[in-house]
């Protein structure tokens, strides 16, 4: 039941632990000892991190003989997954027979950080070579399997592999019982996805664009199927490359390249569903996909259904990204694609059902015109909350204000009400109106740096939580924290990180971490994505936010990842 556990809690928490990279504070090779002593592989970690033991093996890579690994010791504690894991150091037994010279052993584990911000390694292999002459005997009732035989250099040594994703060994049948169960779970959450504001506008316009409106429910089906096929194809492609690599899916949906040209698309179908213009292929371009009889649109719904998987990511981003931690931890290429490819089919669930039920909806009337606007204002926030990170605030209110301006519009501001329904209606248009107007103003005084309105809540924190920090000049902050016989705090972070900006609005300005930093820090923000690119490697930055204590001569004394409340905040700038 390991994989359903793991995808349980995954898609509850690994939102943040997935946008989360590595503790750049610990190195899953040079952090971890590795030797052989009174005949086992002694595996050792330093305070602060764990080993799992799902992931421990020994096997003889190179040198004549056999090898046989011993019965492990018992675990020392659980982590949060309910896997049994090892604190401080292991020792794995080992024992052979016909060994002679030099025996090369392949040892893999996997390493985890804990605490908050804590994460999970691929499984690391690395190699340790032995003389045959300090591996104990395989007693005669014991047997051993026949394993490669090589030839080797004499010594004994140990060299540290490049860190590679170790494939795990076949799980035993009572582990595989939860497969069903959690390729179930895996649908479910795809169904869910199919309901966020990225996926669910997207339903009509997408069948709109393949044809399966108007063709008949065999058709329309049969379309929607095979758009449903291509979203399938796209993902299972990630699960793989996933399973193969961990490669991190959510990261890159935070990136502006990324964010800018969806939200611009996103506003493209907005205009389109307010009945500026319909969306369709270019004719010469349907030609070639649709081609002629029982073919008819199935190329062009096949494309969609490709293009449809990285539109949503900025939605779907956290639940892929929880599968792909379950992935990337197994590191099954089989299961990868099998979990995304079941994600996919969760997902299409409703273009099945809106593909293939549609020409039996009403075709006219206020209410399609009504409803299309509505999902229209829909995508058209969509696009506006998706780059509030990454544009300036007076851009932001901007564009909330032409959110709320259109809004206002689509509820009858400008129309005449007869009857409850439509007055209460147009009240509620007023008032979107109105609120339009006040971030319109909201803008102006933050392009214009003007007070018309008095300053709001959000920029007096703001305020607070700038003042008195050193900007970017990190070497100024070490001679001010040297003169002042204090420690350096640096917050580390990038323009288009959320959790950053979270740490701006909610735990810098909190009156008791404030009141510490100016007791005992000098604090200093540094921007070591695009304005101190120089000070990413030295400082080992590979996430985002990052915040290091240093002492006056720039030695790190500690780290801490990802986005902290805080009293979680002041717990750790308090702790030794």
């Amino acid at each position: 039941m390991r994989v359903l556990t793991t995808l349980v809690l995954s898609l509850c928490l690994a939102v943040v632990a997935w946008a989360q990279r590595a503790d750049p504070g610990f190195d899953p090779v040079k952090d971890v000892s590795l030797r052989f002593e009174q005949g086992a592989v002694v595996v050792a970690v330093p305070e602060g991190a764990h080993l799992k033991a799902s992931f421990m093996a020994v096997e003889k890579k190179a040198g004549p003989g056999t090898l046989k690994l011993g019965k492990l010791p018992p675990t020392t504690a659980k982590d949060e997954l309910g896997d049994g894991i090892w604190h401080g150091q292991v020792k794995l037994p080992v024992s052979g027979a016909g060994l002679s010279g030099t025996v090369t052993l392949a040892v893999t584990y996997q390493p985890c950080t804990e605490g908050e911000g804590g994460v999970c390694y691929p499984p690391t292999t690395r190699v340790l070579s032995v003389k045959a002459a300090e591996i104990p005997a395989v007693k005669p009732a014991e047997g051993a399997p026949v394993l490669p035989i090589e030839k080797a250099s004499e010594g004994v040594k140990v060299e540290a592999a490049p860190v590679v994703a170790a494939t795990p060994s076949p799980a035993p049948a009572p582990e595989r019982s939860g497969l069903l169960l959690s390729l179930l779970l895996v649908f479910l959450a795809g169904m869910g996805a199919s309901l966020t504001p990225c996926v669910f506008p997207m339903i009509p316009i997408t069948m709109a664009i393949i044809g399966a409106k108007g063709g008949g429910k065999a058709k329309g089906f049969a379309l929607s199927a095979t758009l449903v096929l291509g979203m399938a194809v796209t993902y299972t492609t990630l699960g793989v490359l996933a399973a193969k690599s961990g490669a991190a899916f959510g990261a890159f949906a935070q990136r502006p390249g990324f964010l800018i040209p969806v939200s611009l698309l996103f506003a493209v179908f907005a205009v389109s569903l307010f009945g500026a213009f319909e969306i369709a292929l270019p004719a010469g371009l349907a030609a070639k996909l649709q081609g002629d009889g029982s073919r008819k649109g199935f190329g062009g719904a096949f494309l969609m259904g490709l293009v449809l998987g990285p539109l949503s990511a900025p939605c779907v981003g956290p639940v892929i990204g929880a599968v792909l931690v379950a992935i990337a931890q197994q590191g099954d290429v089989w299961l990868g694609g099998l979990q995304l490819f079941v994600f996919a089919l969760g997902m299409g669930v409703l273009f099945l059902v809106v593909g293939t039920f549609s020409a039996a909806l009403p075709r006219s009337g206020d209410w399609l015109t009504r409803f299309k606007q509505g999902m229209g204002l829909v995508v058209l926030g969509f696009a506006a909350w998706n780059v509030r990170l990454v544009v300036p605030e007076w851009t932001n209110l901007a564009l909330w204000s032409l959110v709320l301006m259109t809004g206002a519009a689509v509820l009858g501001a400008f129309e005449a009400a007869e009857g409850l329904v439509a007055q209460l209606r147009r009240g509620c248009a007023i008032l979107l109106l109105a609120l339009a107007v006040l971030l319109g103003i909201r803008a102006t005084e933050a392009g214009l740096s003007l007070t018309l309105l008095g300053s709001s809540n959000s920029q007096i924190a703001a305020g607070d939580s700038a003042k008195g920090w050193l900007e970017q000049d990190l070497e100024a902050a070490l001679a001010k924290a040297k003169a002042e016989h204090k420690v350096v705090l640096v917050d580390i972070y990038a323009d288009w990180c959320a959790q950053c900006k979270e740490l701006d609005e909610k735990t810098w300005p909190d009156p008791a971490v404030k009141a510490w930093i100016s007791a005992n820090a000098v604090a200093i923000r540094i921007d070591t994505d695009a304005k101190r690119k120089d000070l990413a490697t030295k400082l080992q930055i590979r996430s985002y936010p990052t915040v290091l204590v240093l002492d006056v001569e720039g030695r790190e004394q500690k780290r801490l990842l990802g986005y902290q409340k805080p009293q979680n905040m002041l717990a750790w700038l308090e702790a030794k």
